[in-house]
């Protein structure tokens, strides 16, 4: 069993910049895709962004140009920074491990507002 554990969320203003981190446990971390995903009140779930094995990166398009995802394979942990948020950006931010496994954080709530 995977344990995914988000941290880093929280309030800022519109035009700020937070960085999300993701710790994974168990072994094999290198070998799986890593994903953010998000959540806005009334919407579904979207992904925001995710990171190969190999490394090779994909965005949703309201994020590109703003938001980088990368992994540490050491540490076992993808991350994801956010520029020039918007209040649009306000979600719950998941992390998802696969496929072809299939894990899930608990998520981190993230608000962008002045």
């Amino acid at each position: 069993q995977v344990q995914l554990v988000e941290s880093g969320g929280g309030l800022v203003q519109p035009g700020g910049s937070l960085r999300l981190s993701c710790a994974a446990s168990g072994s094999a971390f290198s070998i799986y895709r890593m994903g953010w995903y998000r959540q806005a009140p009334g919407k579904q779930r979207e992904l925001v962004a995710f990171i190969t094995a190999g490394g090779s990166t994909t965005y949703g398009d309201s994020v590109k140009g703003r938001f980088t995802i990368s992994r540490d394979n050491a540490k076992n942990t993808v991350y994801l920074q956010m520029n020039s948020l918007k209040p649009e950006d306000t979600a719950v931010y998941y992390c998802r491990q696969g496929p072809p496994n299939d894990y899930w954080g608990q998520g981190t709530q993230v608000t962008v507002s002045s």
